[in-house]
């Protein structure tokens, strides 16, 4: 995972809520890509939702979507029960000294939350953000037309913040999957979800930004390129889909920073459906893991370097990709890369950025050869590493 030279702290909420407050914690810096081919399996088959003569006569083409997409977003409900603790300060001596070594009972609540969701096949498979489902095993699925379904979660990935479930039905109303992979700023975007509670709210904006790394949306323990886009999104967002101009799904909404507005974040469609397939098909996913921290050098971050006493390495190079630290007994550490590399090259393809770099790697296999050609004390050097499975309490790649 792609880290700063040093870190910098920004508060990035979650979009689920809770009885007015996050379902976890508000702030995602603590919590909690890569490309693909051009093909990928389809979902079982989608149905078609029809626009009504309507909404074709008198809409705009955010309407003509909303019509086309609304009826597959869900809302999803859902409750875990946690064990409250003993505070450590009632444990402290002095408390019992006055009142004695009877301490409070650990008490069970229930926290209750709301995201969102949409249908990706027509028999009842979901997809949705994995802090929206994070400790429930079953989830209540609410569809615009008023029926009510118990979901299963099938299982979910802290890595990307994604999540599968499934509803007993058939015959459902379904999205049609879009690519982000062409976006470009100016580009409009469409999302829909259930901001508190508001069930199926629309909001239009455009599409700000690109591949913005989790370092600069604060959640550095992520492994996604994120969509920023100004269209208005809020706790209750989470999960739900961010569309284009055709009605297609482009991204799952999962972000904003807690100090600004019109600064949304979501994870693109093609990272979210590789992942949705896997959760699918073996409930749970496999992450390329090298074990290296990275930064992407610049002018100001090669003089820091140089300056520090405690580096031997010096560099001259003002671009490329700073191989920070690695890992002790990392696939990294193993294949002998070490700190102080500068890496220009994964299997040949060029690499200009950290985020680069984690894409190349996220689209490798594990256990397979990766060529690593790096620059070390004036010489270029390419190393073999095999990466290991992602170990999902790292935050590093």
């Amino acid at each position: 995972m792609v880290l700063s030279f040093k870190q910098l702290a920004i508060g990035t909420s979650l979009l689920a809520i809770g009885g007015g407050a996050a379902l976890v914690s508000s702030h995602y810096n603590n919590r909690l890509s890569g490309s693909l081919p051009p093909e990928l399996p389809p979902f079982a088959t989608q149905t078609k939702i029809a626009i009504s003569d309507s909404a074709a006569n008198n809409s705009n083409f955010i309407a003509a979507a909303v019509e086309k997409v609304g009826p597959a977003v869900v809302r999803i409900d859902s409750a875990r029960r946690v064990t409250s603790q003993v505070p450590d300060a009632l444990r402290n001596p002095l408390f019992k000294r006055f009142f004695g070594d009877q301490l409070p009972a650990p008490e069970d609540r229930v926290e209750r939350g709301t995201g969102s969701g949409f249908i990706v096949s027509a028999d009842g498979r979901l997809v949705t953000n994995a802090h929206v489902v994070s400790g429930s095993d079953t989830v209540e699925v609410k569809l615009k037309d008023g029926r009510t379904f118990e979901g299963k979660v099938v299982g979910v990935d802290p890595v990307t913040d994604v999540a599968a479930v499934k509803i007993n039905a058939n015959n459902l109303p379904s999205v049609q999957l879009g690519k982000s992979s062409t976006l470009i700023p100016g580009q409009w975007a469409i999302a829909i979800g259930n901001p508190f509670g508001l069930d199926n709210t629309v909001t239009a904006g455009i599409i700000s930004a690109v591949d913005r790394s989790s370092s600069q949306v604060g959640v550095p323990d992520k492994r996604v390129s994120f969509i920023q886009t100004d269209a208005a999104i809020n706790p209750g967002n989470s999960g739900g889909p961010l569309l284009n101009d055709r009605g297609e799904v482009i991204g799952i909404n999962t972000a904003i920073r807690a100090d600004a507005q019109g600064l949304g974040f979501a994870i693109p469609i093609e990272t979210a459906r590789r992942v949705v397939e896997q959760l699918f098909n073996k409930g749970r996913v496999e992450h390329p893991f090298l074990g290296i921290q990275m930064v992407d050098l610049t002018p100001t971050i090669r003089d820091e370097i140089n300056k520090d006493k405690e580096t031997e390495v010096k560099i001259s190079q003002d671009q490329g990709v700073y191989v920070a630290r690695v890992l002790d007994n990392s696939p990294a550490a193993q294949g002998g890369l070490q700190p102080g590399d500068i890496i220009q090259k994964i299997n040949g393809a060029q690499v200009k950025t950290a985020s680069d770099v984690q894409a190349q790697v996220e689209s490798s296999l594990i256990g397979t050869l990766l060529g690593v050609e790096v620059i070390r004390g004036g010489q270029t050097k390419t190393f073999r590493v095999r990466p290991g499975a992602f170990p999902t309490n790292r935050a590093d790649q």
